[in-house]
Parts: structure tokens; C-alpha cells; sequence
């Protein structure tokens, strides 16, 4: 097995919990305000850490990785790219989902192009960090497992904040 069949494993891992932590929100009487709500001033909302979680995938299938794929997203990208600021509109659970099924369909598929013989090569997108694939890989790894505890926290919080 590749180390990307590997990596790819543990996506799928970590996305089953970030999908199971959506659907406990879409149990909640009102999805949209927990989907919303901020743990303090300023923080980010559950919506937009979820949707950072696709949208960072899908920069990474497209113009990080496949600067000749077109991203499906792209309209997006400014609002829930790193570094961007948290705003008050708020995407459904079903948006959600939506980006990050169809971000991730991109991702795998773009990675399903490198082989272990390219995991040393710093794709051109990445140039200026100076990443090669096998720190691409372990980059977004991190930053779903990463994502998802700051949500699921949030989550947390909004159910103590409502005891």
C-alpha cells in the first residue's frame, strides 16, 4: 500500500467523525443557530470551521496541487480560506456537506495522480512554502482532525451555554 492509499485511509477516518458531529447538529432543534453560534467574540462559528475543513481541501485539489483542474468551490474560497474572517452568513448542514463531499472527491482524486516515487517533489503551488507531497499529506491530515475538535468544542459549548 502507497503512502498515499495510507493517508487516504485516515482521511476517510477523520471525516467520519467530522460527518458524524454535522448530523448530531442537524439533530438539534435549530441546526442553523448552532451552526452559527460563536463561542466568544469574534471566534469562528461551528459553519465556518466545517467549512474551512472543504474548502481547504478543495484549494489543495485545485490550485495547490492542479492549478489545470477548475475548482468547484471557488466562490467560496474567500470566506472560508485561512486567514479570512468569519462573517454572519450562515451555510446549511446540507451546503456543508455538499462542499465537503465534493471537495473531498477532488482531493483523492488529484492525490490519486502521485505516486510514493513524488513524495519528496514540491509541487508548484506549493512552491513559496517549499511543501513537498509527503508534507502536503500530513498538513491535511492534521488540519481536519485539527478543525473538527475546534467544531466539535464549539459544539460543546453551545450545549453547556443552553443547561
Amino acid at each position: 500500500m502507497s503512502l498515499v492509499e495510507v493517508f487516504t485511509r485516515t482521511f476517510q477516518f477523520h471525516r467520519q467523525r467530522t460527518l458524524e458531529l454535522l448530523e448530531q447538529i442537524e439533530q438539534a432543534s435549530d441546526p442553523l443557530e448552532v451552526l452559527g453560534w460563536r463561542p466568544g467574540p469574534g471566534r469562528a462559528h461551528i459553519a465556518w470551521q466545517l467549512m474551512h475543513i472543504g474548502i481547504t481541501e478543495e484549494i489543495f485539489a485545485t490550485q495547490r496541487l492542479a492549478p489545470h483542474k477548475q475548482p468547484r468551490w471557488q466562490h467560496l474560497w474567500d470566506r472560508f480560506r485561512g486567514g479570512s474572517t468569519p462573517d454572519d452568513d450562515i451555510p446549511s448542514a446540507h451546503l456543508i456537506r455538499q462542499v465537503l463531499h465534493q471537495a473531498r472527491e477532488s482531493l483523492l482524486q488529484t492525490l490519486s495522480q502521485f505516486g510514493d516515487d513524488r513524495l519528496e517533489e514540491v509541487p508548484p503551488g506549493l512552491q513559496d512554502r517549499g511543501w513537498t507531497l509527503r508534507d502536503v499529506l500530513d498538513v491535511l491530515a492534521w488540519h481536519e482532525a485539527h478543525h473538527q475538535g475546534q467544531a466539535h468544542l464549539t459544539w460543546n459549548l453551545y450545549r453547556t451555554s443552553r443547561s
